[in-house]
């Protein structure tokens, strides 16, 4: 019980308002299909713990996390001034083409050596790896149910051109929060 319960506290305790927690929250005000934006973060999320758990620092030493950190907010910082830039009838929409592809990649890019990851390779020294991933699984599951929920709500009651500006706003602002990590 002890290796589920504290890497789901510590987790959970973590992500709060992490930059995949704001990313998801956002990716929900341009979509509907809610389930097929969760089950992307979720697929991601199993697979960069699941490397987190079997490989712990192996991960670092391959790839150099400060290229990882680059290329992320690289990312963020593209899809933030490309989301308010679309004018036409279709982006006011605000729906994402494929939200399953989209919440996979930029978790899968955004996760990879990112402190959450890193403090899951460590449970997985110190607990049961199968519990530890459950435990972190559980964790990420819940936080990105609560974001992309609360985001679709949310973002609902607000006209859909300051959405958009909205969103892309706060996209330039994980993709610069991923590049200062660099510096930290």
């Amino acid at each position: 019980m002890q290796s589920f319960l504290i890497p789901f506290v510590t987790i959970s305790l973590a992500e709060i308002g992490d930059k995949t927690q704001l990313a998801l929250f956002c990716l929900a005000s341009r979509t509907h299909k809610r389930a097929s934006l969760l089950l992307g973060a979720l697929l991601a999320f199993a697979i960069t713990d699941g490397l987190a758990i079997l490989f712990g620092e192996f991960i670092a030493r391959v790839i150099p996390l400060v290229w990882v950190k680059i290329i992320a907010g690289v990312i963020f910082i593209g899809f933030g001034l490309l989301t308010p830039l679309k004018s036409s009838d279709e982006s006011m929409k605000c729906e994402l083409k494929d939200p399953f592809s989209t919440a996979f990649t930029m978790i899968v890019v955004s996760e990879m050596g990112d402190k959450t990851q890193i403090a899951t390779a460590l449970f997985a020294v110190s607990y049961e790896p199968f519990t530890v991933f459950l435990g972190v699984l559980c964790a990420l599951g819940l936080l990105s149910v609560v974001a992309i929920y609360l985001g679709q709500s949310l973002f609902a009651k607000v006209e859909p051109r300051l959405r958009s500006y909205l969103a892309g706003s706060l996209f330039i602002l994980i993709g610069f929060w991923q590049l200062l990590e660099i510096w930290r």
